[in-house]
């Protein structure tokens, strides 16, 4: 039988993470495309794209971390850094898309670069969340594994302490 602690901390499946990952990212996502559009109002918009991006990546981090991979806890700074790195390479993703596409037509339409765009996006938040999920939270969750199965219920400890004190004598009933 799990204890309750056991049932929180395990990772959830792949299927789990991934609905989570689209939720918390893209929700995410959203609100820092309306917070970037308010923002530039008042300063210059590259600032205000990188200020926003920056607080919308430890965010998503922290989403991540605590209720998408199951890590148990906030995120380190070593997995925000790894989390930053995955969403540039997104970014770098996203950005040569569009590049090969004015490369290759002249004068594209708003249909074909939304096509282009939410392709390459969509490629590379797939290859984001399988480099989060493989490397930037495995190995919180490998360590919540190791705890949850040396983790013990009070009474089967209870129960192997008194095995191991030794033989029970039992009295004859007549």
């Amino acid at each position: 039988m799990e204890t309750a602690q056991s049932q929180q901390l395990a990772a959830p499946g792949t299927f789990t993470a991934f609905t989570r990952f689209v939720l918390f990212g893209g929700g995410v996502g959203l609100a820092s495309s309306f917070a970037v559009a308010a923002l530039a109002s008042w300063i210059y918009w590259g600032l205000a794209n990188a200020l926003i991006t920056a607080a919308s990546t430890l965010l998503a981090t922290e989403l991540h971390a605590r209720f998408t991979f199951g890590a148990g806890g906030r995120a380190t700074w070593r997995q925000h850094a790894q989390s930053a790195g995955s969403a540039a390479a997104a970014y770098a993703v996203t950005s040569a898309a569009m590049l090969v596409l004015r490369q290759l037509a002249a004068a594209p339409g708003v249909v074909l670069e939304q096509v282009v765009y939410l392709s390459a996006s969509a490629l590379a938040g797939v290859a984001r969340f399988a480099v989060l999920r493989l490397v930037v939270f495995a190995r919180s969750r490998s360590q919540v594994a190791a705890t949850v199965r040396t983790a013990r219920p009070v009474h089967a400890t209870a129960a192997r302490a008194a095995a191991s004190a030794g033989p029970v004598v039992l009295g004859r009933a007549a």
